[in-house]
């Protein structure tokens, strides 16, 4: 998926801010690729929660961490998991109120701790973080160290990737605009269940919130501030 912004909305954003792009230029040494929810749940044929389109932006994804890990960027990966017990889990209110019974059961057994990789086929490095989140966002609070871990690393740019466009990736990266990170949402390296829902997040992304590259802009950035 790339989804290329609609002409009215480019028109939209230069009238308002003088031009389409937020940033000029982008430090790699201060940049993260974030990946988030490339696992078995969201990407495996089949699986309680799959996006079908997930597999087709594995060979994206490699390339812009391999990329980005070469210009000296860090690269993170982000899985979902969260814990249960007794048919009850630590987010009822998702698990209770936004999936049927049978695929509650089943997306609560896939997501066990513990249990979570990365989806197989991407490509990681010994250089790579990984970390567990439990909410839609890993930015909201009490969700995930990512947070601590980009502030403690001296990372002040974070590039979204990974599923679903519209959610996880919507989320974390909303978040991380609000906590002044300089966010990019890497348009190629992102998946949804439908073309419409993955654009409207970009269109929405791109006025209020930051950057929407594909990965081949995004790298040239980089690779001109190196």
């Amino acid at each position: 998926m790339t989804s290329a912004i609609r002409p009215h909305i480019v028109e939209r954003v230069i009238a308002r801010r003088g031009r389409l792009r937020w940033f000029d230029k982008l430090d790699p040494k201060t940049t993260a690729l974030v990946v988030i929810d490339m696992q078995e749940t969201f990407c495996a044929p089949g699986s309680p929660a799959e996006v079908p389109v997930a597999r087709d932006v594995v060979a994206p994804i490699n390339g812009l961490a391999r990329e980005l890990r070469a210009l000296g960027g860090q690269v993170i990966w982000v899985l979902h998991a969260n814990t249960h017990a007794n048919g009850r889990s630590d987010w009822a209110m998702f698990f209770d109120h936004v999936v049927a019974d049978d695929v509650r059961a089943r997306t609560m057994e896939s997501l066990t701790p513990g249990r979570q990789s990365v989806w197989r086929g991407l490509e990681q490095d010994a250089r790579d973080l990984n970390i567990i989140k439990n909410r839609y966002s890993a930015l909201t609070p009490g969700s995930s160290s990512l947070e601590r871990v980009l502030r403690s690393m001296g990372l002040n740019t974070v590039l979204i990737a990974g599923v679903k466009t519209n959610v996880c990736c919507e989320s974390t990266a909303r978040d991380a605009m609000m906590l002044d990170f300089k966010t990019v949402m890497v348009s190629d390296c992102c998946a949804a269940l439908s073309e419409d829902e993955h654009r409207a997040t970009l269109e929405t992304f791109v006025q209020q919130f930051g950057d929407v590259l594909t990965s081949r802009e995004a790298l040239d950035l980089l690779a001109a501030s190196a």
